[in-house]
């Protein structure tokens, strides 16, 4: 299964996911190509309240004025449900959504998925245009793309 080509058009979709807002959970549904003109940053996560992936969302979290700053979204996409999203963000207190592809349409699409353990922890940046910028996807393991390099890619655009 291949990822997407840097240049080429991001693959578009539309999941449900959760987002807390003033630290009250709001369920909605999230489509890339609707976030057009502004870059999207994809993160592709095993699972939530892992380790590793508390780790690398927390991180994620602690730079989002930064982030926001940029006119950059982050979106958490895993294959768990939005509930288990839910209680993952109100327990981290993550502000940015977290997107359910409990079907694995997203994460075929984009070439990152783990027999066993159903995502690969991957990151695409996706430009103003829609077109992939930017992308890493891990071969296994618990280390990530940290925050200063997600905006040292994003400063490029």
């Amino acid at each position: 299964m291949a990822t997407p080509e840097i240049g080429h058009p991001a693959p578009d979709f539309t999941l449900p996911g959760i987002t807390l807002v003033e630290g009250e959970p709001v369920k909605s549904h999230f489509t890339l190509s609707g976030r057009r003109g502004r870059p999207v940053v994809l993160a592709f996560y095993p699972a939530d309240n892992s380790p590793g992936c508390t780790a690398q969302l927390c991180s994620y979290q602690d730079e989002m004025d930064v982030f926001r700053n940029l006119g950059a979204d982050i979106w958490g996409i895993s294959r768990q449900a939005t509930g288990t999203h839910e209680k993952f963000a109100l327990s981290k207190h993550l502000g940015f959504p977290l997107l359910a592809d409990e079907k694995g349409d997203v994460v075929n699409a984009y070439g990152v998925g783990l027999l066993g353990l159903g995502v690969r922890r991957s990151i695409f940046i996706i430009d103003t245009d829609g077109r992939l910028a930017w992308k890493h996807v891990a071969l296994v393991g618990v280390t990530f793309q940290s925050a200063d390099t997600l905006k040292r890619e994003l400063l490029k655009l």
